[in-house]
């Protein structure tokens, strides 16, 4: 389907796609009549991304006036959002504009939490937050096409219960997308994540495809004592995917063959038995794609599997956070302070 035959088809389809997004965007904390505004006068799809960054950069400058350095870091957060939005159109030259989120991000935490932390290393990087001594720590793991800006309402939940947090991008990822391709073996670079921390245990929460990655890990690296998923997939199968999500995996993967092979590695039958830890698996009911097989089999079949379905929640449920967020963070902390202690 070509979406720019007319002037009238391309603005439909630009109103159709900013729809799509609309919980995914309010759910990553944009204002909500700052997003109408914005996708409001998209003519075409391809005006997405451009918008968007204007949206960020009108943020930035705002951070320039502000009169207190917390009014300048929440300018500053907005614009990570905003700038990591950008990212989302079919066509958008991403590595600019994960780029300007992730310096937004920087600059925010160095005004309103100078103790995070910057740590990078071999196919991950991110940021690392809370006190110094929390009784646990959570790795938040984003998805195909999300990034550590797009959930920052979920490190502020673990943070608030007073656990650290390091938000990560790994391969193919955020600020990575751009000079790494995605990898299934998410488990390798967790391993990497939890030396260059110096924890001996962590809990993992992955979000979309993110979901995959954490109960792999989970399976495979004994270092992981809680894990959480929000609409992570159990299966998928390339045949059924549709169009947009093969293309997206494409660009992730480094092409349309890297990126069948890699779906056919996400499938969680072999591995769920193997989760040791307390596994909480989130899905939305109206979160239905094709060739996606989503989380129930995954918490039926690990050990300690729970399954929280809600029924009005779409794909990573920003339409209905108060219904698992709260829950899923408190899973994580009970987790993380009752299970056993292991030696350093």
């Amino acid at each position: 389907m070509n979406t720019t035959d007319t002037p009238e088809s391309a603005a439909a389809f630009a109103a159709a796609f900013a729809d799509a997004q609309w919980t995914r965007a309010t759910g990553a904390g944009v204002d909500p009549h700052a997003y109408r505004r914005v996708t409001a006068g998209l003519t075409s799809v391809a005006d997405w991304e451009p918008a968007f960054l204007r949206t960020g950069h009108a943020c930035l400058q705002r951070a320039q006036e502000a009169g207190s350095p917390v009014s300048a870091g929440e300018h500053l957060l907005a614009a990570a959002r905003w700038f990591h939005l950008a990212t989302l159109a079919p066509d958008a030259e991403a590595a600019r504009a994960a780029a300007a989120a992730d310096r937004a991000l920087g600059d925010a935490l160095a005004l309103l939490e100078p103790e995070a932390r910057r740590v990078s290393g071999e196919g991950f990087t991110g940021w690392l937050r809370g006190p110094a001594g929390a009784p646990g720590t959570v790795i938040v793991v984003p998805g195909l096409d999300s990034a550590k800006e797009e959930f920052l309402d979920v490190v502020s939940a673990l943070l608030a219960r007073g656990l650290a947090v390091f938000a990560m991008d790994g391969p193919g990822q955020g600020a990575l997308a751009a000079t790494s391709a995605m990898r299934p073996d998410y488990e390798q670079v967790v391993g990497r994540v939890l030396d260059a921390l110096g924890v001996a245990r962590a809990g993992i929460v992955g979000l979309s495809l993110g979901g995959y990655f954490a109960a792999r890990t989970a399976a495979l690296e004994p270092r992981v004592a809680a894990v959480a998923t929000v609409s992570g997939p159990f299966r998928l199968d390339w045949e059924e995917l549709p169009q947009p999500v093969r293309d997206i995996m494409a660009r992730r993967t480094g092409g349309t063959d890297a990126a069948r092979e890699f779906a056919g590695h996400v499938d969680l039958a072999a591995l769920a038995p193997r989760i040791a830890s307390p596994l909480l698996v989130v899905d939305g009911g109206r979160d239905v794609i094709p060739g996606v097989t989503n989380g129930e089999p995954l918490a039926r079949t690990a050990p300690h599997g729970t399954y929280l379905s809600v029924p009005h929640g779409d794909h990573l449920l920003g339409n209905a956070r108060p219904d698992w967020l709260p829950r899923l963070a408190d899973h994580l902390l009970q987790a993380l302070t009752e299970a056993p202690q292991q030696a350093e």
